[in-house]
């Protein structure tokens, strides 16, 4: 089955924000405490992914188009407004800050390079290992997010199950039309460039910076088309 990775994945958001949802009571401090240990985690994870590239001088013009293609769009602020959106149709009754945990789990189980390589295993190999792994972080994470930002997390499954089923999808039938050497240089490409922007996360949930990460997403499409380019020339 194609999409188990990707709806065991959801599932385990959603069981994650259940579980924070009744771990309220924790103390600030230590929610404070484990949030730094998962910004610090996250950020090390970012610069690992980061660096992976073989060609850096692709992951530089990937980031720096992908961040003006961004900014025009404003993704970030489009990401905002849906969860002030969702926030609306909840009500004032849930507590926390729904927006920002939608918007900042959303990041965080969405982009990198676990989501990607994950996805087209399950879709070129049906494989799901990586995405199983992925669950279990996602999960716990999730639970210490519920505990800061409220019910908010529990939204952020959709996008992850889009995201990650449509790649799934998509790559169930791309083996057919991309070389495998294209494949695997989109791979390590993709791996970098989000991982900069896996590593940018961290240092936003150790508010050392306020980068708007969603406007460098576009990088990613970037970085697909560059790979595309030299690989054919």
């Amino acid at each position: 089955m194609v999409l188990l990775g990707t709806i065991v994945n959801g599932i385990c958001i959603i069981l994650g924000t259940f579980i924070g949802s009744f771990l309220t009571k924790i103390p600030d401090k230590v929610k404070h405490t484990v949030m730094q240990g998962i910004g610090l985690s996250v950020s090390l994870l970012g610069i690992q992914m980061g660096l992976k590239s073989e060609q850096f001088l692709i992951v530089i013009i990937s980031l720096v188009t992908g961040a003006v293609i961004g900014e025009y769009f404003d993704l970030d602020q489009k990401l905002e407004n849906i969860g002030k959106w969702i926030e609306k149709k909840i009500g004032k009754k849930a507590k926390g800050d729904i927006a920002k945990g939608f918007v900042t789990a959303t990041l965080i189980f969405v982009i990198g390079a676990l989501a990607i390589i994950g996805s087209l295993d399950s879709g070129l190999r049906q494989d799901h290992r990586i995405l199983y792994t992925k669950s279990l972080i996602d999960g716990f994470t999730s639970i210490i997010l519920t505990t800061t930002f409220g019910v908010g997390v529990l939204f952020s499954a959709i996008p992850v199950m889009l995201y990650q089923g449509s790649i799934a999808l998509f790559a169930n039938q791309i083996e057919h039309f991309i070389p495998t050497e294209l494949m695997d240089s989109f791979i390590v490409e993709m791996t970098s460039t989000g991982g900069l922007m896996i590593l940018a996360i961290g240092l936003n949930i150790l508010n050392i910076t306020k980068i708007r990460v969603a406007n460098l997403l576009p990088s990613i499409l970037v970085v697909a088309l560059i790979v595309s380019v030299i690989h054919y020339i």
